[in-house]
């Protein structure tokens, strides 16, 4: 299994966009086997298409990738490599929500940020949790709460204005 995820992230590399496809395919069916290898390249390579790749794959492995593409960009330094983690947690949709809001709670203003990120591309199945949070939080976490409701768009500003109709005292 170890050479089928090597020999897949290898055509990420060099493939054409063809192979590139069939890799990402080979990859997500190879499932947990080929997330550390996925966050490794996601880490470590400089070129923001192969990250695109690697996120992709990850993405749609889903629930198992959650814990450590919240990993990345909680530890990770490379801003790029946080913003395809934060893509690909935002592409998992709803499994990925609790554990970002979660990470709105983070004494790391960089970390609430990737979240709330994630939270906006994951779009109207956040806005309920991220209303419940709103409601049961001060502080900080309220305020990003607050915020990432408000960077959603429409779906935001329109959401806290019933939201407030229904909750005067807010």
């Amino acid at each position: 299994m170890a050479e089928e995820i090597s020999r897949a992230i290898r055509k990420l590399y060099e493939g054409s966009l063809e192979e590139k496809r069939e890799a990402i395919r080979a990859l997500v069916h190879a499932g947990d086997d080929a997330i550390e290898p996925l966050i490794e390249v996601l880490v470590e390579e400089e070129d923001n298409d192969i990250r695109w790749y690697a996120s992709r794959a990850l993405a749609r492995i889903g629930i198992p990738a959650i814990e450590p593409l919240l990993h990345v960009i909680e530890r990770s330094e490379i801003g790029d490599a946080r913003r395809y983690a934060a893509a690909a947690l935002g592409e998992i949709g709803e499994p990925a929500i609790s554990p970002l809001l979660e990470s709105l709670g983070s004494e790391r203003a960089d970390v609430r940020g990737f979240a709330s990120l994630a939270l906006c591309r994951i779009g109207r199945p956040a806005v309920e949790p991220l209303l419940q949070v709103l409601d049961a939080s001060e502080g900080v976490l309220h305020s990003c709460a607050l915020l990432t409701l408000w960077k959603m768009g429409e779906l935001g500003p329109e959401t806290l204005q019933e939201h407030f109709k229904e909750s005067p005292e807010k």
